[in-house]
């Protein structure tokens, strides 16, 4: 049994995708199973590949009573803390960056600098597993009651700095619901009071709000059928990648060149007025130097270049995963 270590949230699931179907691919008769929150579930049902799912929130001691897996891969971070939760399992063979603190002194130097999909292909091409770092699109859902070509504003993220201002949100919004864009706004049911916030000084009406009224699969749906979606440097941004939806993603302070869309595919546009340094204000700086008219402008440049994007193939989900405490 192969088990694959990735307890983060949506983003993280997603650009592991590529690691995780270049291990499916290389134990091809070997359960696959991996560690993740339990509410990632849906999701994890549409990358594909995966047997069964244990569950964990984090890193910390896992509820494992089967036999030592026979290999363990780490594709959550460098260690040590991840590596030794991994360890105590006694796999037969551990893949992970190199930490000697851990007991791992042999394995790839581990890079702040480099893009998260192309890390943990780096990381398997190392321990001679090849991954193809442009496998990112995820299996189409079926859209059940969500509405279908909407244009999705997603203003949360999880932290502050990261949060485009609530105005400008609103007023690229309003731009577009005159424009003829069926706007909604999604978030979490924690960041439901930010969505309404945008809402309202958009002049969208109350059932545009979104946010908390999805759990993550119907929100890879949402996004799957979407005309468009804007929002930050957060985990939705990686799903518009993975069905080819339209999108405009607003970096700061992390660049594009770490967490963004592939530079190659034009109907994903990452605008970032970095590097600059942090200040007082709640939002970073690189994020707040972008203006309305920088986003209304990069709007226009992706629908025009979606005109001539691939359409990804409609796959049916299969039965659902297999789960363990």
């Amino acid at each position: 049994m192969i088990l694959v270590l990735r307890a983060l949230g949506v983003g993280d699931l997603a650009t592991g995708a590529p690691a995780l179907r270049a291990l499916r691919a290389a134990y091809p008769g070997k359960e696959l199973a991996l560690v993740a929150p339990r509410w990632l579930a849906p999701l994890v049902e549409l990358v594909g590949g995966v047997d069964r799912q244990v569950h964990a929130d984090g890193l910390g001691p896992l509820p494992w009573s089967g036999p030592p897996p026979e290999v363990a891969v780490n594709l959550h971070g460098r260690g040590p803390q991840s590596h030794l939760m991994l360890a105590a399992l006694r796999p037969g063979r551990l893949l992970a960056f190199a930490n000697a603190d851990a007991g791992v002194p042999d394995g790839p130097p581990w890079r702040a600098d480099e893009h998260e999909v192309d890390r943990w292909c780096r990381m398997l091409a190392w321990y001679g597993v090849p991954a193809d770092r442009a496998d990112l699109a995820l299996r189409r859902p079926e859209p059940g009651g969500l509405p279908a070509g909407v244009t999705i504003v997603h203003p949360g993220a999880k932290a502050a700095a990261r949060r485009w201002p609530v105005a400008r949100f609103a007023a690229v919004a309003r731009e577009l619901a005159g424009r003829g864009h069926r706007v909604v706004v999604t978030g979490s049911a924690a960041e439901r009071e930010l969505a309404e916030a945008v809402a309202r000084a958009a002049g969208l009406p109350g059932d545009a709000v979104l946010a908390g009224a999805t759990d993550v699969g119907e929100l890879a749906a949402l996004v799957a059928y979407a005309r468009l979606v804007l929002c930050g440097d957060t985990g939705i941004g990686h799903l518009a990648t993975a069905y080819a939806t339209p999108s405009v993603l607003l970096f700061g302070p992390v660049p594009p060149s770490w967490w963004g869309p592939p530079p190659d595919r034009p109907w994903h546009e990452a605008l970032w007025a970095g590097p600059r340094p942090a200040a007082a204000e709640d939002v970073h700086p690189a994020l707040a130097a972008l203006d309305v008219p920088d986003v209304l402008a990069a709007v226009d440049r992706v629908e025009r270049a979606a005109r001539h994007r691939p359409r990804v193939p409609v796959q049916r989900t299969r039965t659902p995963l297999t789960t363990r405490r």
